[in-house]
């Protein structure tokens, strides 16, 4: 039963210290923007942290890889669909990456 005079006291410090704590952090906006960071990162680089300069080279050099590589195609034919008509005809075609062509 005396372990009450130390327990109840005690209890009562901790309360009164996990309630200083909450205020203080809702006082210094802990709280502010709890789902901000979490979608943040789930976007590649922000646009609007770069000057006008490096957003249009950025843009330039974006557009110059995308120039660089063609699309694939049949060296024979030059067409890439009509070489995968040709395999599906002769019963040869593999499946597309990604995709699958029935169940498994």
């Amino acid at each position: 039963m005396s372990i009450l005079y130390l327990l109840i006291p005690l209890s009562l410090l901790l309360l009164s210290l996990a309630v200083w704590a909450f205020f203080w952090a809702v006082k210094n906006d802990q709280f502010d923007d709890l789902e901000g960071p979490a979608h943040r990162i789930l976007f590649d680089d922000d646009e609007q942290d770069l000057s006008p300069a490096a957003r249009q080279r950025r843009k330039r050099a974006q557009t110059a890889t995308d120039d660089a590589q063609p699309a694939p195609q049949d060296a024979e034919t030059g067409n890439g669909t009509e070489r995968h008509e040709k395999e599906k005809q002769a019963g040869q075609r593999q499946p597309d990456q990604g995709r699958e062509d029935g169940p498994r």
